[in-house]
């Protein structure tokens, strides 16, 4: 993987991100899955973050991106969560049976170089489950 440049940085982001459905929930599936999955790339994409890799699991979700020193893993977090419950719950009323769609923890981890294929081989183990 190489350093971004751009004209005041060198730089190298990557996170590794966790996040649940309220009471741990498996409504992550089908057609649900797939348009979170949708929602997700288009929200990076806005926002310029380069998807390595995503991964819907019925209970969770794992996305590894890569952003700008701007943006902590907060931000990407609060990104990606807010604007998926909104349309996920307007799209499929069932989801509207939790409080909230996502709970308001989340798992944040820093990879570089190094580590960088050990979590994808992470994240493509999670997907058999």
């Amino acid at each position: 993987m190489d350093y971004q440049r751009d004209e005041h940085r060198v730089h190298l982001i990557i996170y590794h991100l966790i996040w649940c459905p309220k009471r741990r929930k498996k409504v992550l599936v089908g057609d649900v899955a797939k348009d979170l999955k949708a929602m997700i790339e288009t929200k990076c994409e806005e926002h310029g973050w380069q998807v390595l890799n995503l991964a819907i699991a019925p209970d969770h979700v794992h996305l590894f991106v890569r952003t700008f020193p701007t943006n902590d893993a907060a931000f990407v977090v609060n990104q990606c969560k807010g604007s998926t419950s909104r349309l996920l719950r307007q799209k499929y009323p069932e989801l509207c049976k939790l409080p909230s769609l996502w709970t308001s923890s989340y798992f944040a981890s820093t990879a570089g170089n190094v580590s960088q294929e050990m979590i994808q081989k992470y994240i493509e183990k999670q997907k058999g489950i």
